[in-house]
This record gives C-alpha cells, sequence and structure tokens, in this order.
C-alpha cells in the first residue's frame, strides 16, 4: 500500500502553515479519525500506528470503553472547570486510581500535561530543600516549559537564547561499564543540590535505557545524601515497557514521579514527606480541570488492569524487538534496543533515518523520530500479533529498498 498527500490535507496543512508557527511536524499527516490501532486521514488514508501519538493514547483509537466515557460525558454542560478551585467527583476518582498502581503511601497534584508536571515535581523538591541546583542528566527531555526546559538536554534548538535555573549534569549511563557511572557522587560531594531528575528511557533523547547499575544507583546517593530522586515517566509510563512504570523493571522507588501522556492529564505523584505545608503553593486554573480527560484516564488504567494489557505490552514488545533486532548490522541498522512496546532503532546517520520515515509513511506506517539518528516506536498497548507482523513486514521492506 502506497499513500499519498489527498487535496484536503493539501489545504489544511498550507492554511496551517499560514497561520500557525511550524512546529515540529514530522510528515504531512492530517489526522481524521482511528481505530484500533489504524489511524485514517482526511482524504481517506489509512495507516499503522507505531506512535501512540507519542505514547498518549494507549488504548489506541475508538476503544468501545473509552466511546461508553465519552457518550456519557457529551450531555454534561460543566464538563470543564478550573479544578483547582472547584472540587468534582472525577478528581477523586483518577487520584484513587493511579494511586493504587503507584506509591499507595504518596499523594499526587493533577496539572494538563508533561512539562508541568515536571514544573510541579521540582516545585515540590525545590519546597523541601530549597532554592539549589537540579541534577539531571545529558540527552534529557523533560519538557520545553521554562523550568523544564532547564533540564532538558537533547537539541540545541530546544534551549538556544532560554533562560535555565542552576543545574549540573551528569552522563545518562547506557552500560554497567561506563566510566562515568559513579559521576553522581561526584557532584553530590561538591555541591549541596535540591533533586535529582532523570528518565527511566530517553524518548526524545534516542530511546536510550539507563543500565540497571546507573539508576540504582541514583536512588542509592540519593537516600545517601538525602537528596528527592524524581522520574519521569511521562513517556514510559502507564503499562508501556510491560508493567505500570518503567522504573519497576530496577527495583527501584523514586520519591516523586511525574505521569502524562497516557493518563489524558498530568499528574504529580509524592512521598508524603514532601508535600507542601501550606495551601496555594501548588495551583492551576485548568489543573484537574477537564473531566472528560479525567474519566477518560481512569478508564484507561481499569482497561489496562481488567484486559491484561502489561502482559500483552510485554509480549507483542518481545515479538517487535526480536523482529526488529534482524535488522542490525544489514546495511544502515546500527542497533535496536527497548523495554516493552517503547523501541528504537539506531541508523548510521540522521539523513537515513528521515528518509526511512519518509518511506514508511508513504507505506502507511507511522513512527517518529528520536534522538539524532534513531526512530522511535511506541504502538497501543492493546496491538496485536498480526498487526505487529504487518508493520514488521513494512518495516523490513523499508530497510530493504535503496535509500534514494
Amino acid at each position: 500500500m502506497t499513500t499519498s498527500v489527498g487535496p484536503q490535507a493539501t489545504k489544511i496543512i498550507n492554511d496551517i502553515k499560514n497561520t500557525s508557527y511550524s512546529s515540529t511536524y514530522t510528515y504531512p499527516l492530517v489526522i481524521k479519525t482511528g481505530k484500533g490501532c489504524m489511524l485514517q486521514d482526511i482524504d481517506g488514508n489509512n495507516f499503522l500506528d507505531f506512535t501512540s501519538n507519542i505514547g498518549s493514547c494507549p488504548l489506541g483509537y475508538s476503544h468501545p470503553e473509552i466511546m461508553e466515557v465519552l457518550k456519557e460525558y457529551s450531555s454534561n454542560g460543566s464538563h470543564k472547570i478550573a479544578g483547582q478551585d472547584f472540587y468534582c467527583e472525577e478528581h477523586a476518582q483518577i487520584a484513587q486510581k493511579l494511586l493504587s498502581v503507584s506509591r499507595r503511601s504518596s499523594k499526587l497534584f493533577l496539572i494538563n500535561s508533561g512539562a508541568e508536571a515536571v514544573e510541579n515535581a521540582i516545585k515540590i523538591a525545590y519546597k523541601k530543600m530549597g532554592s539549589l541546583p537540579g541534577i539531571s542528566c545529558i540527552n534529557a527531555f523533560h519538557g520545553r516549559t521554562l523550568g523544564a526546559l532547564s533540564f532538558t538536554f537533547s537539541k540545541e534548538i530546544q534551549k538556544a537564547n532560554f533562560p535555565e535555573l542552576p543545574v549540573k549534569r551528569i552522563k545518562f549511563c547506557t552500560s554497567d561499564t561506563d566510566a562515568e557511572i559513579d559521576s553522581l557522587e561526584d557532584l553530590l560531594k561538591q555541591y549541596k543540590v535540591a533533586f535529582i531528575i532523570s528518565e527511566v528511557i530517553q524518548g526524545e533523547g534516542g530511546l536510550n535505557i539507563a543500565g540497571k547499575k546507573f539508576l540504582r544507583n541514583l536512588k542509592k546517593k540519593a537516600r545517601q545524601y538525602n537528596v528527592p530522586l524524581i522520574i519521569d515517566e511521562v513517556q514510559s509510563g502507564m503499562g508501556r515497557t510491560g508493567r505500570w512504570w518503567a522504573y519497576q523493571h530496577y527495583g527501584i522507588e523514586p520519591d516523586i514521579m511525574t505521569v502524562a501522556k497516557g493518563l489524558q492529564v498530568g499528574a504529580v505523584v509524592y512521598d508524603k514527606l514532601f508535600d507542601p505545608d501550606e495551601p496555594g503553593v501548588l495551583s492551576s486554573t485548568w489543573g484537574a480541570g477537564s473531566r472528560i480527560d479525567m474519566a477518560v484516564g481512569c478508564k484507561i488504567i481499569e482497561t489496562i488492569e481488567s484486559q491484561g494489557l502489561l502482559r500483552n505490552a510485554q509480549k507483542q514488545g518481545e515479538n517487535l524487538l526480536k523482529g526488529l533486532g534482524e535488522l542490525v548490522g544489514s546495511g544502515d541498522v546500527i542497533d535496536v534496543r527497548g523495554i516493552g512496546l517503547m523501541i528504537g532503532i539506531e541508523l548510521n546517520q540522521k539523513s537515513t533515518r528521515d528518509r526511512i520515515v519518509r518511506i514508511l509513511f508513504k507505506n502507511g506506517l507511522l513512527v517518529l523520530p528520536a534522538g539524532k539518528s534513531s526512530i522511535r516506536i511506541m504502538p497501543p498497548i492493546i496491538i496485536t500479533g498480526d498487526e505487529i507482523d504487518n508493520g514488521l513486514s513494512i518495516l523490513h521492506d523499508a530497510f530493504g529498498r535503496r535509500i534514494k
């Protein structure tokens, strides 16, 4: 199957280019609707989605459980409220569900997005520790709002000319034998810091996976030096790796965790020891304000539990990783790595990666770039074995072609 950009998509794209900032659009896709793991554009072209809208649609599209929630709320005349100033039942429900699959001794704060979750996570740490530098990793991505951006370090274009909060950086070590694996302690000996923040899998930074020793060392040293550890699960959480949270593969617990994307709302989950001791420290007009999004997020957690989707993510991820592994060493593919349904393909150069992404799009498969020369693969966690095989076939065909 070969797709082409239709007339309706062309018109809409041109209208947006003429009226709006040209942001991070990867290809000329104008989404109309979707079902399961398939998306349809406005001209009727169908695409197998291996992106989940960057992890934001873990149950794919038109899932019957979610459609029932949307139907129920279609007549609610106050579906969006100032959620940190007024109470609603949906807030209580999603809070209880989220804490039931994370730290039961914790509390949470609901907000709009992943970047805002990070903003409030670092505010919680600052409130406890004082206005000190934070420690983050090279190639990290924690968001584009200015506080979160200070601790982002994946692409120069994201940071150039913007001010930043005080920050110290360490290497994100993917190997237990990395010579810099103990560099965190060197910093902690020299400086007082407010927190350590890290991803488990660097999504935007190139699908880099933390080494076991590295992540466990972050927790060990954070405890030793009495510094809170923030783990950013915005992209890797909500069952994507075959467990609720990617850090669970490492046998650690963060002090503070950020969640968003697949939850539909942003959230900071934190140990009660870090609860701000006075009202008004954290707030937002629209934080916890979309009752529809909270109801959908709650239903997503329930559906992942009831339909065994953690196991599906693990199983289908293993199948996908195995099939992609056959590409390594044959031409342009240097490495394939991943946990569950969060997988990266490392290519020999950026230009090759970008051309492969375009070829896949033309052949009806949606993937995303990451890092300098990686392809990011994150299908909905409802994906079936047949859909995995279909995607692998398209991928193998693309890499078998001569790149022009």
